[in-house]
């Protein structure tokens, strides 16, 4: 009896030894050393369990394996292994007695894979470790990765780049077709994918593998792409071919290739139906703040070199378009260089090449682009979303930088730039308005409106740029109502702007080409400040103060409001009148009864003068005249009569005994002054816009 009890208890102490080991498993260190020597065999990778191992018997025969690496014995990179926190591995007990293991589910948990970043493609490539026939060693019905992180890093140069979160879930058929989805976050943005293949039976080397690709990328790709393809393994190297696919709504077809042995060698060439590229869209406050300082990595572009074709039928960057469009690049040991030719652009064609050279601490750029015939207003809307210049535009730019943020790149810009626009428009912006607007007060900003609009015949200006400097001395506005001259300089760095610019109003619609000159404000107006909200004043100061001395520095300098000795109102006038020039002066002696004939010309000398004395009641707004002529009501302006020196004094007395003098001529009435005075209102009026 007392054995029976013993037995029992022996029979329950067993039954509670099996229960536990189902539950936790059965230690097998004694499996470790068996387990890696299969794996380097079959794989000719060295794999490294150093957490232990474990068998579990419930709910169905499973091996886990903790702390585990694998890596490449003959690699010299010790950075480039694979680890994981734990491997779980379902495996049925039949397929373990016949000597090829079958699983049904692999569960990797926080796996980490270490790449490295090379800068320059090894002329020998590591060696492939010798395998196996794996793919009659065991088979897979389902792998599960949780947690995953991917690092690429190179040491030399202290970079690392993380994919992390990595989520993925693969399902193996019995025929060969596997299904591999998952979702990634890069720099923390969201990243997903989707691949479907169906291997042929191995070897696979140098068999077509169909498969289809599925990518969602918001940070990298403007929409979602998927594809299909006909991929080969050779070795080392991808070659991908008969792809088919769309970016979005973009379809596209041609191959590509890539060489894993070393550095990745991408090559690719893709032509395209319609190719749409996003671009950030400026703010309204974007010209008011300054460039940023924020560093632009483009370091990643030395662990991988490229080459690359792409052509459209149309190609949209930002709201711009192109017909047709090619795009050749190459990227090789961190040297970027990218051409178009023969671009369709708005009823013209642009040529260009972009060189980036991020080789070194301090990434240089250099960049040339010749339009030709292009509109302005969509191209420049397009691309810069600037809608203010309208018309044919011709540009030649060639310049160079060197820098890590934009502040920098601004900063340091180098190099020629010529530019062009031909009968076109300024919108927002009336030029002539803004000159009469300077002889009441100084100009803050551009007055920008959106009912404005300057015609313009032609618009042209070329810069030398050194150091961010951008210097012009030929700054060139044509219009029918007005024209400007100017030279100045962009600092392109800070935004800021400095011109000096001669500004001269058109009295005639004729624009280029016209007979008459142009009435000149007679001084420089100077453009200073932020190039957003600028400061316009006119250069001589107190003009405004003191219109007596400003018009007699105008006289001296030969030039004067209205042109030298005051020649150019008589075109004026002449033009309001609906004459031609030198009119006005004949309806004036008309007036007068008896001018007679003159050698010069009426509206020279002394018309000048009183055109100054008329012009300094217009601008300082006083009730009395100055020069020769007598007191006047400031509202009875009118043209004099020519007379002999020996009657000045007569002219000079008061007007109440003018009458009583019976040799020279009979004054003009104060309705024959009111009535002689309209021409100048009207052009007072134009002008100054009172």
């Amino acid at each position: 009896m007392k054995a029976l009890k013993l037995a029992g208890v022996a029979v329950a102490a067993v039954i509670v030894v099996i229960a536990l080991l189902l539950v936790i498993g059965i230690p097998s260190g004694f499996l470790t050393a068996q387990i890696q020597e299969r794996v380097e065999r079959e794989t000719g990778y060295k794999l490294a369990i150093n957490g232990g191992a474990r068998i579990g018997l419930w709910p169905s025969l499973n091996i886990t394996l903790n702390d585990v690496t694998l890596q490449n014995p003959a690699d010299r990179d010790i950075n480039r292994h694979f680890a994981a926190a734990s491997i779980e591995a379902d495996v049925t007990l039949a397929s373990l007695w016949a000597g090829k293991p079958h699983i049904t589910e692999l569960v990797i948990i926080r796996p980490v894979a270490n790449l490295p970043l090379r800068r320059v493609r090894d002329a020998t490539p590591p060696s492939k470790p010798a395998a196996g026939k794996t793919a009659d060693a065991l088979s897979i019905e389902h792998i599960s990765i949780t947690g995953g992180t991917i690092v690429l890093s190179n040491l030399r140069d202290r970079v690392e780049r993380r994919i992390e979160t990595v989520n993925a879930d693969i399902t193996i058929d019995s025929d060969r077709k596997f299904v591999l989805s998952g979702s990634a976050r890069r720099d923390g943005h969201p990243l997903k994918f989707e691949i479907k293949a169906t291997p042929p039976a191995a070897p696979i080397e140098r068999q077509s593998i169909p498969a289809e690709i599925r990518i969602d990328a918001p940070d990298l790709l403007p929409a979602p792409l998927t594809a299909k393809a006909e991929a080969r393994l050779n070795g080392a190297v991808v070659m991908i071919n008969s792809v088919t696919g769309a970016l979005g709504d973009a379809a596209f077809n041609g191959w590509a290739s890539v060489d894993l042995s070393s550095k990745p060698l991408v090559k690719l060439d893709l032509d395209f139906q319609k190719l749409a590229i996003a671009t950030t869209r400026s703010t309204g406050s974007t010209s008011a703040q300054p460039w940023s300082s924020a560093t632009i990595d483009v370091n990643g572009l030395n662990y991988i070199d490229l080459q690359v074709r792409m052509s459209a039928a149309e190609l949209k960057i930002g709201d711009a378009r192109f017909t047709p469009a090619a795009i050749d690049a190459t990227l090789t040991s961190g040297v970027l260089k990218a051409q178009v030719s023969n671009v369709g652009a708005y009823e013209g064609n642009a040529n260009g090449d972009l060189t980036l050279d991020v080789s070194t601490a301090n990434p240089s750029y250099a960049m040339r682009a010749d339009l030709i015939g292009v509109r302005a207003l969509p191209l420049l809307q397009g691309l810069a979303d600037f809608d203010r210049i309208d018309g044919k535009m011709q540009a030649k730019l060639s310049v160079r930088s060197s820098g890590t943020s934009q502040r920098a790149i601004m900063s340091n810009m180098a190099g020629t730039a010529f530019v062009v626009f031909q009968d076109g428009a300024i919108k927002g912006l009336n030029v002539a308005q803004m000159i009469r607007s300077l002889t009441a007060s100084t100009l803050s900003g551009w007055q920008e409106s959106e009912e404005k609009a300057t015609d313009l015949s032609q618009l042209s200006a070329s810069f030398k740029i050194d150091k961010g400097q951008a210097q012009t001395t030929d700054l060139n506005l044509v219009g029918p109502l007005v024209k400007m001259t100017g030279a100045g300089t962009i600092d392109l760095g800070t935004k800021q702007i400095g011109f000096r610019v001669e500004p001269k109003l058109v009295m005639t619609t004729e624009g280029q080409g016209r007979a008459s000159d142009p009435v000149g404000l007679g001084i420089p107006v100077m453009i200073a400040g932020p190039w957003g909200s600028p400061r316009i004043y006119p250069e001589m100061q107190g003009i405004l103060d003191n219109p007596e001395a400003a018009y007699a520095k105008l006289k001296e300098m030969g030039k004067g409001l209205f042109g030298q000795n005051g020649a150019g109102l008589g075109a004026a006038i002449g033009n309001l009148l609906g004459g031609q020039p030198g009119a006005a002066g004949g309806q004036q002696g008309g007036a007068g009864g008896q001018a007679g004939t003159q050698p010069s010309s009426p509206l020279g000398g002394q018309l000048g003068e009183t055109i100054g004395n008329l012009l300094q009641q217009g601008l300082s707004g006083l009730g009395q005249s100055q020069g020769q002529g007598g007191g006047r009501p400031s509202g009875q302006r009118s043209i004099p009569s020519r007379t002999s020196p020996a009657e000045a004094p007569t002219q000079a007395a008061p007007t109440e005994a003018a009458p009583a003098e019976p040799a020279p001529p009979a004054p003009p009435s104060d309705t024959t002054a009111q009535q002689d005075s309209q021409p100048m209102n009207e052009v007072m009026r134009q002008l100054f816009n009172r």
